[in-house]
């Protein structure tokens, strides 16, 4: 018997549903440690191309890792605070319609299930069923009229979700330079690269695309930064000295 990502038994999926709209937190944990490592070891790529001393590097790199990583989380916080203000306002506005114009609420739930194919009787009763519900019916304008999802997510866990992964993901290309090892730019790039991966690896769980081909996609994207940013302070280095 092959093996399925969930139960079809009724009690497994009675628990499923249960459990269906709870908030995710990945894309921001994934969003911040991509940035974290990206943006740091952009630095020290730049430092290293401008020929910066370990200690330039991780004044240059602690003060991205906080300063950034704090800017990412507020940013985060307010977009996601402006989601849940919004849905809030458009479930104002739902509840007053229906309260003013119950006929008119009425024909858009008809509407809208017709279009999935309900018909005849059944289109009666599923319209009579979710409108004897005030919730359910403001529920269901939300989520077919306006795409708002059932599940509001947290500002502050966003928040947190991604300073964490900024954190965690941005230190990784310091530490050689904090240890103070040698070749610690070789062995900051090869640790990064081992993070992009990771992050790719991580992420592949909840995407359809294989694991070898997230994690090289997220490589690409993180090394190409790098490049860029060892090259323009090489550059740089070669203009003001």
């Amino acid at each position: 018997m092959s093996q399925t990502e969930h139960s079809h038994t009724p009690s497994g999926i009675a628990k499923r549903l249960r459990e269906e709209h709870r908030a995710n937190y990945l894309q921001d944990w994934v969003y911040g440690g991509i940035d974290g490592a990206v943006t740091t070891f952009a630095i020290v790529a730049g430092s290293l191309g401008a020929s910066l001393s370990a200690k330039i590097i991780l004044i240059l790199g602690f003060a991205n890792l906080l300063a950034d990583g704090l800017s990412m989380a507020a940013g985060n916080y307010l977009g996601t605070k402006a989601d849940n203000d919004d849905a809030k306002r458009l479930e104002a506005v739902e509840a007053d319609h229906i309260a003013r114009f119950p006929e008119g609420e009425r024909e858009e739930i008809r509407q809208i299930f017709a279009a999935k194919g309900f018909a005849g009787q059944v289109l009666d009763e599923a319209v009579d069923v979710i409108t004897a519900n005030r919730d359910v019916w403001i529920a269901t304008m939300l989520s077919e009229e306006y795409g708002v999802a059932a599940a509001r997510r947290s500002p502050i866990r966003a928040a947190m979700a991604t300073f964490g992964g900024f954190l965690v993901c941005g230190l990784v290309p310091l530490v050689p330079f904090l240890l103070g090892l040698s070749n610690a730019g070789w062995i900051a790039l090869a640790a990064t690269a081992l993070t992009f991966c990771g992050i790719g690896f991580g992420k592949s769980r909840w995407s359809l695309s294989p694991w070898w081909r997230s994690s090289l996609e997220t490589l690409a994207i993180g090394l190409s930064a790098a490049i860029v940013a060892f090259g323009i302070g090489h550059v740089l280095n070669g203009v003001f000295t």
